[in-house]
């Protein structure tokens, strides 16, 4: 008899733990109705949104080339370096544009003097004529001195001015700020006039660009609405100009669309993508706050307060994101409530299953 006994023991004691572990229902109505917060579904009017994948690029990006020849003495910046606007990123040598600017100036200096003194000799002419004193042909050979002199003076000046650019030139400096991207050249080469130096980019203003499909153009082009999506679409950046290109590509047929940001967001970079959500219609959705959402492993769930009082965990199928609340497909009704706050109705539970065993 005690050898039967023994035998039964371990099949009693794994019975009970079984017994013990059945999960039980989220339900109880041993106590009044719990004092919690509740949202009641109501489906409501939202805009229907389709999305697609986008890159970052920066509106101000560029390769700065030479535009004359030297050899380059000084690069002050190397690769992802932060630049200033108006900061030299490249020196050249400029003995010889500073030479021909010298010239030009003496140039300049000998044509002033030219026409100084051919415009007093036309003034003294002139005032002589006025009294009948030389003759006609006189006065037009003063006249054809001063404006040749006054043609020289006016090339003389803008010799000068083409030496002075060509001098500008010898030095290259940031159009905008920006972070330096690569670096053509360095210091000792010889460069000529065309040849790249260096390559940088802006991140003060940026845009994405999308290729869609070009059954959603229209629907695209009507609403002119669309959201970058951040943080798995928990977060949005409102786009500024949407522009469609009035084309598509002859081989993927999908048109490229552009957005351009309509403020400047720390966490976006040129190259990155992006997910991008385009109106495309109005449609009626259950949204529910992401706080009254509980997730376990790959299910999620709400607590559901019925009329008595009683509380439910019951499964949601979600949808997409909006802000920060979830869109529902499935799961609830209109007119449900909803616990607001997941946590306070499990420590409800756990008090009003505390009640129960006392009894």
């Amino acid at each position: 008899m005690s050898t039967t006994i023994r035998r039964l023991a371990p099949i009693m004691a794994v019975a009970a733990f079984v017994a013990c572990a059945k999960p039980q229902p989220h339900v109880t109505t041993a106590i009044a109705p719990p004092p919690l917060a509740t949202l009641t579904v109501a489906p409501e009017r939202t805009r229907e949104e389709q999305s697609w994948d986008g890159v970052v690029e920066a509106i101000n990006q560029a390769t700065l080339s030479a535009q004359t020849s030297g050899r380059v003495t000084e690069l002050p910046y190397d690769v992802n370096d932060f630049v200033e606007a108006g900061a030299v990123l490249v020196r050249f040598t400029n003995v010889e544009q500073g030479a021909g600017r010298n010239g030009a100036q003496a140039a300049l200096a000998s044509a002033r003097a030219a026409y100084k003194e051919a415009e007093a000799n036309y003034k003294r002419v002139a005032e002589i004529y006025a009294r009948k004193l030389v003759s006609k042909a006189q006065l037009d050979q003063a006249v054809a001195s001063h404006d040749a002199a006054k043609a020289s003076l006016d090339s003389a000046e803008a010799a000068l001015r083409a030496a002075g650019q060509q001098l500008d030139y010898t030095v290259i400096r940031a159009p905008y700020s920006g972070y330096v991207t690569k670096r053509y050249v360095h210091v000792g080469e010889s460069v000529q006039a065309g040849q790249p130096l260096i390559a940088g980019v802006s991140l003060g203003e940026l845009r994405v660009n999308v290729n869609v499909p070009q059954s959603a153009v229209e629907a695209i082009r009507r609403f002119d609405t669309a959201d970058i999506l951040l943080d798995g679409g928990t977060r949005r950046v409102p786009a500024g100009k949407i522009t469609v290109f009035p084309y598509a590509d002859s081989a993927t047929h999908t048109f490229s669309v552009r957005l351009e940001l309509a403020e400047k967001n720390a966490e976006l970079y040129p190259g990155m993508t992006v997910k991008v959500a385009f109106a495309t219609g109005d449609a009626q959705r259950t949204l529910l706050p992401f706080s009254a959402v509980v997730q376990r492993g790959e299910v999620s769930a709400a607590y559901i307060m019925a009329p008595d009082g009683t509380l439910r965990l019951r499964q949601l199928r979600l949808g997409h994101n909006v802000g920060d609340r979830i869109e529902i497909l499935s799961g609830v009704e209109p007119g449900e409530r909803i616990v607001a706050d997941p946590t306070a109705a499990l420590a409800w539970l756990a008090d009003a299953r505390m009640a129960d065993a006392r009894k």
